[in-house]
């Protein structure tokens, strides 16, 4: 199946390069370029890519407002911005406006490549220094409204129900890892991580990756080796 993609970015040779990009992978297809946030929506609902690779701050709309108006108009497309920004300012809101994916432009081709083809597949990617800033927005909010636990020096009490390969899943995901990685690390398939993932979930009653995340990181599990 070949991943239709619309490319947002106002600076033409970063544009160019990542059309450059998307091209050279057999699974992927160009099907617009938009120079501004105006054109941008308007690409958008003319070409319906699976996914709509956008950049933060352009003239017109900004790609949260891209975002926004792209997701509101029900057409299907999934928004993946790639940005040079990763200050809350610039975060929150296109993670609020519904934007599936965020990768800061210092990423490589390849992970690029990684983030639309699991965008494209009903994945939520976060760069791992954008994940790791949620997690402590996530954590302060939390910890502004109850005392947090103390973490612990072993495998923190609620993780007592979890097998040890659930636990280093769960250390691997809050260090910033996607399924692929967290596969790759562990040397297994990616529907064993997801199955890893679903039990954990279960056990722990959470409802999802961003919550695991911030559970992990309240306990000290995130820096614990294996």
């Amino acid at each position: 199946m070949t991943i239709r993609v619309l490319v947002a970015d106002d600076q033409a040779v970063v544009r160019d390069g990542v059309v450059l990009l998307l091209s050279s992978a057999d699974d992927m297809e160009v099907v617009g370029e938009a120079g501004d946030g105006h054109e941008a929506v308007r690409l958008a609902s003319e070409a319906r890519p699976d996914v709509a690779l956008v950049d933060l701050r352009m003239p017109g709309l900004t790609g949260a407002e891209v975002t926004a108006q792209v997701v509101a108009s029900g057409i299907g497309v999934r928004v993946l911005i790639l940005t040079t920004y990763a200050d809350d300012d610039a975060v929150m809101p296109a993670l609020r406006a519904g934007a599936a994916g965020y990768l800061t432009k210092d990423a490589t081709g390849e992970a690029v490549l990684a983030a639309v083809r699991d965008v494209a597949a009903g994945h939520t990617v976060l760069d791992p220094a954008v994940q790791r800033r949620l997690v402590e927005l996530v954590v302060s909010e939390r910890e502004s409204a109850a005392p947090a636990p103390v973490p612990e020096t072993g495998v923190p009490a609620e993780a007592e129900g979890l097998t040890r390969r659930e636990v280093d899943v769960v250390r691997l995901v809050a260090q910033g890892l996607n399924n692929r990685q967290v596969a790759k690390e562990m040397v297994v398939s990616q529907s064993t991580v997801k199955t890893h993932l679903n039990h954990v979930l279960a056990k722990l009653a959470l409802e999802d990756r961003g919550a695991l995340i911030a559970w992990a990181w309240r306990h000290g599990l995130a820096e614990r080796s294996q």
